[in-house]
């Protein structure tokens, strides 16, 4: 053995062993779940710096930390929970200059039938005070892409417009809406974006568009329930090298659900779920102030320990380890019997 090799041999041990470290830390289930959402910044109290009307219906609004401290940094496809002055709390998508520290920008659609939150967002003024959470992602943007096809429909622009500015000549952006008077940020748009209102072109054809995707491209859609779902039916048999990702802005509806008694330990509340209803819905009806956010299954802030009770996951969060005294409210449900939860 020369003195090379001895001295090589403890540096290869060491590093064999940290190596093992790594995969012990980094790789085990309970700390890297799957399809995990990134977490960034924390509860903030912010002012409305600005209020613009970007297209018919929809305002954008620039927000700003009421410290003046710089804003928790963001990546392209992170969104902000905003917690309304009437309680109400909502997700929207942050559409502005993940470079710009000091401002987040978001913008909000008005639905004359909605539910109120997009009604009240559209009364906010300048100088009005907010809390936001966040910026969280579940919507993460793959920087090392060799292509990218774009499709946002409507307000789902919000959080493409982003990730159209970081992908540069390697994506393609196809942009519908009903009109062009509906479409925001029409002038923030690449040159080579393809625009496509329904009253110029007709309604989108879904899989023709995916079909425009090179082979390995990572496609992002983000847009009402019918145009998610012609993407998830029909991308991977047009492109099975490429990968597909999809933002909703509303919450799943209830399927294959059947009403079920439950019962919060810590009160002795007893409330029946509805075959149509989630649990999370069916707890707010009785404690107003159970925490959520994404109302999809991903973020977690629902999660509620399980004291009796067969669960049926239907999240994309928790390890089988934490489903065993587990679950999240907002999208989980019983297999059909009661449940007790900690609440």
């Amino acid at each position: 053995m020369t003195r090379g090799d001895a001295v090589a041999t403890p540096s290869l041990r060491l590093l064999g062993v940290a190596v093992d470290v790594y995969k012990r830390i980094f790789t085990t289930p309970a700390i890297s779940p799957p399809n995990p959402v990134r977490h960034s910044g924390f509860d903030l109290d912010v002012v409305v710096e600005s209020v613009c009307i970007e297209a018919v219906d929809v305002e954008s609004f620039t927000l700003v930390a009421a410290t003046g401290d710089p804003l928790p940094a963001w990546r392209p496809g992170s969104h902000l929970d905003v917690f309304l002055p009437s309680g109400r709390q909502r997700q929207y998508s942050l559409c502005g200059d993940p470079s710009d520290r000091d401002r987040y920008r978001i913008a909000v659609r008005r639905i004359a039938g909605g539910d109120g939150g997009s009604r009240e967002m559209h009364t906010l003024r300048p100088g009005d005070a907010l809390r936001i959470r966040g910026p969280r992602n579940a919507f993460t943007f793959v920087e090392t892409a060799p292509s990218y096809l774009f499709l946002a429909a409507g307000i789902g622009i919000t959080p493409i417009l982003p990730m159209v500015r970081a992908a540069g000549r390697r994506g393609h952006l196809v942009y519908t809406g009903r009109t062009r008077a509906t479409m925001p940020f029409l002038d923030e748009l690449p040159l080579h974006a393809d625009i496509r209102p329904d009253d110029e072109y007709g309604p989108p054809d879904v899989p023709a568009i995916l079909a425009t995707a090179a082979p390995g491209a990572a496609v992002y859609v983000c847009g009402p329930p019918p145009v998610l779902a012609a993407a998830q039916r029909s991308f991977f048999s047009l492109d099975p090298t490429g990968s597909l990702h999809t933002e909703r802005f509303s919450a799943l509806p209830v399927t294959d659900g059947r009403a079920f008694p439950l019962r919060l330990a810590r009160t002795g509340t007893q409330v029946t779920v509805g075959s149509r209803e989630t649990v999370l819905d069916a707890v707010r009806r009785v404690k107003s102030d159970a925490v959520y956010s994404c109302r999809q299954g991903f973020c977690g802030t629902c999660r509620t320990r399980v004291l009796a009770g067969e669960v049926e996951h239907r999240d994309r969060l928790l390890t089988p380890g934490e489903r065993a005294e587990h679950m999240l409210t907002c999208v989980s449900r019983s297999t059909g019997g009661p449940l007790v939860l900690d609440l």
